[in-house]
């Protein structure tokens, strides 16, 4: 017998797998008719407006718009400026309205005509609300200029005085000293806070008044938050205290002060760093309960530095703190009779101070 028939050998089905699962490519692509090139070569003329493909000449399209920047350079009408927008600045939160306003220009021999479209137009888009807080907002700017802050002080500043301004409830009071206020407030926000005196140095208004204004400035803050609060709660929301322009921070400590007053007196990080230890110790102890914290943290200073090897006399430390000398060695006098508590017995037994520095009290 031969051997076993056999049949052709059964086909074999081979599943290709995909990892990834099909999706419809929704891309839309322009491909000139004519040559079908893939990728097409396709070049857009804006000067025209045109949609041309770049190797026979077709045009594909026409009408297009122009995606690019807004810049063209009008020597005539930007009179040699050299800003090419011309589509205005943005818009300031801290401005009311729309801030859209058309300006009429005129200027080197133009016709009386144009001088009283100018006239006409600015009498019409006179708003006295938006010159008011300009006028303010330049004062601010130029006051936070003079105490050297930085532009957010500056920013915060203005933002509270708008608040105050559009609420309109302190009217009759001093613009002044409602601005030397807010700035007061805004040092404060921003932990970079001010004395009453050195407020008063820069705006030239009393101590007296800016305390007033603090006064009346924080409980109508502390009011609106209330019911800003309230009126979300009760809308079944959550209230987001940053969202309301004004946090009730708590009042200038000694440790505040005399990093800046260290600075001013060219003191080493080393003597920074003990003051305000020393001023933390002092504030928690009590032992000058009932000072401002201006002459607490000069006392402190003045401590500091002898125990650091950078003495600093009370009338040194007198003229940056803004208090009498006088005033500095009383304190002094109490601190010293309690320097055991003051000072980290950690830092004497390492050497890096030195109580036989200390000037008898």
């Amino acid at each position: 017998m031969g051997p076993p028939a056999t049949g052709p050998p059964a086909a074999t089905t081979l599943a290709v797998k995909s990892d990834e699962p099909w999706t419809e490519n929704l891309t839309m692509r322009v491909i000139c008719k004519d040559c079908k090139e893939d990728p097409p070569n396709v070049v857009e003329d804006f000067a025209a407006g045109d949609m041309i493909c770049g190797s026979c000449g077709l045009v594909l399209g026409d009408r297009i718009v122009d995606t690019r920047s807004e810049w063209r350079t009008f020597t005539n009408d930007d009179q040699n400026n050299d800003d090419p927008s011309r589509v205005g600045d943005g818009a300031n939160p801290l401005l009311n309205g729309a801030q859209l306003q058309t300006a009429i220009a005129f200027g080197g021999g133009a016709a009386a005509k144009s001088r009283d479209l100018s006239r006409a137009q600015n009498k019409v888009n006179n708003d006295k609300s938006t010159k008011t807080l300009l006028a303010a907002y330049k004062q601010i700017g130029a006051f936070c200029d003079g105490m050297s802050t930085s532009k957010n002080v500056s920013d915060t500043s203005k933002h509270l005085f708008k608040i105050v301004h559009d609420e309109s409830a302190f009217r009759g009071k001093s613009q002044d000293s409602l601005i030397a206020a807010c700035i007061f407030i805004a040092c404060r926000q921003c932990k970079v806070a001010r004395t009453f005196r050195e407020v008063q140095d820069v705006t030239k208004v009393s101590k007296a008044e800016i305390g007033r204004a603090f006064k009346y400035l924080e409980k109508f803050f502390a009011a609106r938050n209330e019911k800003m609060k309230a009126a979300v709660v009760e809308a079944g929301g959550v209230f987001n205290p940053d969202g309301s322009g004004y946090d009730n921070v708590e009042s200038t400590t000694p440790k505040d002060l005399c990093t800046r007053f260290c600075n001013l007196l060219d003191l080493s990080q080393k003597c920074t760093r003990l003051s305000q230890d020393v001023a933390a110790k002092t504030e928690m102890s009590g032992i000058l309960a009932g000072r401002s914290p201006i002459s607490t943290a000069a006392a402190c200073i003045y401590m500091a530095s002898y125990l650091a090897g950078e003495p600093k006399s009370a009338k040194d430390v007198a003229i940056v703190a803004g208090v009498s000398d006088g005033t500095i060695r009383n304190a002094y006098k109490i601190m010293f009779g309690e320097k055991e508590k003051l000072i980290r017995k950690d830092w004497t037994a390492q050497g890096k101070v030195d109580l036989k520095r200390l000037p008898p009290a």
